[in-house]
């Protein structure tokens, strides 16, 4: 008899089955996203704090450095922010020198879960490539104080792998600037408490 097909989906918290292969909308909710993203750590891990920089903190930066940065943009533009890591919560974070390593396959499969979650929240699944592009510029200054605020990067380096960021001139507020690692049920909140703001607007 042939050995059964490997299990492809995974049982979230939710009680929600995600098939890994062909994800649905329909089977993706964003307490599993929070509650899956809080307990992911930025940097491998090797960031200082008691606690690890999650990716659910993570993306609450970044999502508050995109909304500084681009104050015109509405509630598309910042929600698509504040998920732009969500797929993280079935597959992890993997440091980008290994991502490259992985090469298509990985990116494939992460578009396809990207897609799933973007519809799930009425988001487009291909967003628009200049939206990329804000977000993006937003992922590499919130990399940029994360390294050297957390993860021991000299500001030389961080600058040559990240840009040294720019426009940030009266964030003090928004602490930018004292990035602190929080416990995962308190990171977890915080992304759910962003996503409540952002679901009202």
């Amino acid at each position: 008899m042939a050995d059964a097909a490997p299990r492809a989906w995974q049982r979230m918290l939710s009680g929600r089955r995600l098939d890994l292969l062909d994800p649905s909308p329909l089977d993706i909710e964003i307490e599993d996203i929070a509650h899956g993203l809080a307990r992911v750590a930025r940097w491998n891990g090797q960031t200082h704090g008691n606690h690890a920089f999650s990716v659910a903190q993570h993306c609450v930066l970044v999502e508050a450095i995109f909304s500084h940065l681009n104050p015109e943009q509405g509630r598309e533009g910042r929600l698509a922010a504040l998920l732009h890591d969500a797929p993280e919560y079935v597959i992890g974070d993997m440091i980008s020198p290994f991502k490259a390593a992985l090469g298509y396959d990985y990116k494939a499969f992460e578009h396809r879960l990207m897609a799933a979650i973007h519809l799930r929240f009425g988001l487009s699944p291909q967003l628009p490539q200049d939206l990329e592009a804000l977000i993006k510029q937003a992922d590499r200054v919130a990399a940029y104080l994360e390294a050297t605020q957390l993860a021991g990067f000299s500001l030389t380096e961080a600058a040559k792998f990240f840009g040294r960021p720019k426009g940030l001139a009266g964030a003090a507020n928004q602490s930018f600037h004292a990035l602190k690692p929080l416990a995962p049920n308190a990171a977890g909140k915080a992304f759910m408490a962003r996503f409540g703001k952002l679901k009202h607007v």
